[in-house]
């Protein structure tokens, strides 16, 4: 006589045992599951998350061509870290610098590293800034001070964090509203002999626009033939070191101006690789302070590191050198320029719909849509947020400005190659869509609707 199923066996023939079970979240598991149970579990977690196609918020890729996830997935395995076992991805490494050494107009031989991505390469960069400082104050036969490093408050958070980690003092430029970047008057007042150097950013996550780098760089030549402080710029080109170069190429903020000595860009954002990859490029190899690098005979080789992490897949610094072998300048360009295209048609019909308030389209800016709403309306930037996920799926970050800008509240659309005019069509309508929805609620109506959550733009 045959036996009745168990209700294990009839899920493993009809469903997953999580139909009905809750998924481990506490204690270690004291057995395993089935590979297909386990894959099944974790990707109906998933289904919770939103549609990364539907993300405008983040900077970080979220496609790539077939033939580079291929590449991705079979060199997993592959510990960057070890050159001697891998000595050839250890050399796509040093391409990579060498090819963004040239993008960024190095005049001659320079070093740099590859990172977990841009938060690491400030770091270093960081480090470097302060440990060169204290060089040239001791070679001077002068006491060292307290150091301090300069930047606005447009500046991703990671540069606070380097000054509280590594002890040096943060003379941050407030914004003020309307004025989302700072320049050289901003920065002149906070500038002594105990200076690291100033962090300029080129793209902003708060409204994609840059520093006025050139400036900067014009007060610091100045200031150093005048009172000798060599004071050097970082240029934080997270978002847009893979951006300037093929949309504002005659644009200086990069190693063609003198007090520029480092540049950090995100491989995982503009340069359209999947997250983790960073790279921080020096001027010349002088620039990087020689305190920081660090040799070690490992499995069988020395080799030189000055990074903060060891061990970590060379998967992404080959997907680097695909993208760079596969797009070249040519191909670059034309997809920032698809991209800036398309933001520049939904500035468009943003702006003919009557809601909003657009920042600095005119301006040199990455592809993305800052906006925020005219005066007079009963709902805020939140509460279109809030809506237009409701309704149609869309992620769309809002925001307030740091100090002294705070009151200011800020929507954002990230425009990324995987949006094609048709969505940015699909996407103004939406938006419009959600005002006028929010209009015909009432002012106040919607608050019960939602919890307010401020979502950070440095995603």
């Amino acid at each position: 006589m045959a036996t009745e199923p168990t209700p294990t066996q009839e899920a493993m023939l009809f469903g997953s045992r999580f139909l009905t079970e809750d998924a481990p979240d506490g204690p270690f598991p004291k057995t395993g599951m089935a590979a297909l149970d386990a894959q099944r579990l974790v990707e109906e977690e998933l289904q919770l998350e939103g549609d990364p196609n539907r993300n405008l918020a983040t900077f970080v890729t979220t496609s790539m061509e077939p033939e580079a996830q291929q590449l991705i997935a079979e060199n997993n395995y592959r510990n960057f870290i070890d050159h001697a076992e891998y000595p050839i991805s250890a050399e796509i490494e040093q391409r990579c610098i060498r090819m963004l050494a040239d993008l960024y107009n190095a005049p001659g031989e320079t070093t740099g590293a590859r990172c977990q991505g841009s938060s690491e390469a400030i770091m270093l960069g960081a480090l470097s800034l302060k440990w060169k400082w204290k060089e040239r104050r001791e070679a001077e036969n002068k006491s060292v001070g307290e150091p301090n490093l300069v930047f606005g408050g447009d500046v991703h958070v990671v540069w606070e964090k380097f000054c509280r980690y590594f002890d040096v003092e943060q003379r941050v430029v407030p914004l003020q509203p309307g004025k989302y970047t700072i320049g050289p008057d901003d920065v002149a007042p906070h500038i002594d002999e105990n200076t690291i150097g100033v962090a300029a950013v080129l793209g902003t996550t708060f409204t994609g626009h840059a520093d006025d780098i050139r400036g900067i760089n014009d007060l610091l030549v100045k200031l150093k033939a005048d009172k000798g402080h060599d004071v050097p710029i970082h240029v934080d080109g997270a978002s847009g070191g893979f951006v300037w170069p093929f949309l504002y190429p005659h644009s200086e903020w990069d190693f063609r101006l003198e007090q520029v000595r480092s540049i950090n860009v995100s491989g995982h954002k503009f340069g359209l690789v999947y997250p983790g990859i960073g790279w921080l490029v020096f001027r010349e190899k002088s620039d990087l302070a020689e305190h920081l690098v660090f040799y070690e005979n490992y499995l069988g080789e020395t080799d030189a590191t000055f990074t903060l992490n060891f061990s970590t897949g060379a998967s992404m610094v080959l997907a680097q050198y695909y993208n760079f072998v596969r797009y070249g300048r040519e191909g670059y360009g034309y997809v920032m320029k698809a991209m800036q295209e398309n933001a520049k048609a939904l500035v468009e019909k943003l702006d003919h719909c009557g809601h909003f308030e657009l920042i600095g389209e005119n301006e040199e800016q990455l592809p993305l849509v800052a906006f925020k709403l005219i005066d007079g309306k009963g709902y805020d930037e939140f509460d279109v947020s809030w809506q237009v996920a409701a309704e149609r799926g869309w992620m769309l970050p809002a925001y307030t400005m740091p100090p002294d800008a705070q009151e200011v509240k800020v929507l954002r659309a990230l425009v990324k190659h995987t949006l094609s005019r048709a969505q940015i069509d699909r996407l103004a309508k939406d938006i419009e869509h959600a005002c006028d929805t929010l209009e015909k609620k009432g002012k106040g109506a919607h608050k019960s609707e939602r919890k307010k959550i401020k979502r950070s733009p440095n995603i």
